[in-house]
């Protein structure tokens, strides 16, 4: 495993609610990122417990979460360790109720 795939395989596992994405829980810098961040909080999740980590700030985290989790697009939402998807598969399974069984499972 190559030095960023250990930095990203430490902060998924080290993280209940991680978020990879443009910018941060406070200042989203892409409409899909500010999204993400949108549901999460419509789930219930407290924004000080949503860990995100800035891609804008680290082309090889960014650049390696895409092959870490073997998915192109940014966010990239992870619960307890599991890789839940990107912004559009988060509003299906909040809009059908399974994400808020994944945060609270």
């Amino acid at each position: 495993m190559s030095d960023v795939q250990q930095r990203i395989d430490e902060l998924v596992k080290g993280n209940e609610v991680l978020l990879f994405m443009k910018g941060n829980a406070s200042f989203p810098m892409c409409g899909f990122s500010g999204r993400a961040i949108q549901v999460l909080k419509a789930c219930g999740v407290d924004a000080k417990n949503i860990a995100t980590v800035n891609v804008l700030d680290d082309a090889e985290i960014r650049q390696g979460i895409k092959e870490y989790s073997n998915w192109p697009t940014i966010p990239q939402l992870y619960i307890k360790g599991e890789f839940i998807g990107g912004s559009d598969i988060m509003m299906e399974m909040y809009e059908s109720g399974e994400l808020q069984k994944v945060i609270t499972g």
